[in-house]
């Protein structure tokens, strides 16, 4: 059976936690769409490469790099998904990731309004910007990072109208999308919000 679950929202709101979790508590294959930028946006940083270019032949050593999870890494993703040569590369593989047998999680900026807009349920997993600030600087400082809570802060904000404006599928919820707002949620909880959305749906499509 096809079941497409399409997860979007900004950095640091739990998306790939819940996303991550959601696909092994039903067994979907997961796909983290931010992990194809971050690739894109570090190896054109290193080479000096067009990111288009880089784009259409992204290999999987690329996505094996081990500097994908940094936040500067994470700032140049933000760069190059406003480039719609980019993302329009990016797309085929998303799509047919989301077509796969026995059930698809996707988790990104456009997935319910332009990767998979007939998505069989779609959720939209945001959190306030000082919330998701002072998890990535607990992320930052655990690495070592003593980054100022305030640039944190910053970056965030920064990140969050660059995706949210860009020309190329901007960031937003998508019109149907059940909205989960992890500011005050645990991930325990947030989770077991996002299953029951999936059970209502999946209970539908069996029916």
């Amino acid at each position: 059976m096809k079941f497409t679950v399409a997860i979007d929202g900004p950095a640091a709101a739990g998306k790939g936690t819940i996303s991550k979790a959601v696909a092994a508590e039903f067994g979907f294959a997961h796909l983290d769409t931010g992990l194809l930028y971050r690739a894109v946006g570090a190896v054109a940083a290193d080479t000096g490469r067009d990111p288009a270019g880089v784009a259409h032949t992204l290999s999987t050593d690329d996505l094996a790099r081990t500097d994908l999870r940094t936040a500067a890494t994470a700032q140049e993703a933000s760069k190059v998904a406003v480039i719609a040569e980019v993302r329009a590369a990016l797309v085929d593989f998303q799509r047919s990731f989301a077509v796969k047998p026995g059930g698809a999680v996707l988790d990104g900026r456009d997935i319910g309004t332009v990767i998979c807009p007939d998505a069989d349920i779609k959720l939209y997993v945001t959190a306030s910007p000082e919330e998701r600030a002072r998890r990535r600087h607990a992320e930052l400082t655990g690495k070592g990072d003593d980054k100022p809570f305030e640039e944190v802060l910053a970056d965030v904000k920064a990140r969050d109208h660059r995706d949210a404006t860009r020309d190329a599928a901007p960031m937003t919820k998508a019109a149907d999308a059940h909205l989960i707002d992890t500011t005050n949620l645990s991930i325990d909880a947030a989770v077991a919000e996002a299953a029951r959305w999936i059970n209502e749906q999946l209970s539908k499509a069996r029916a």
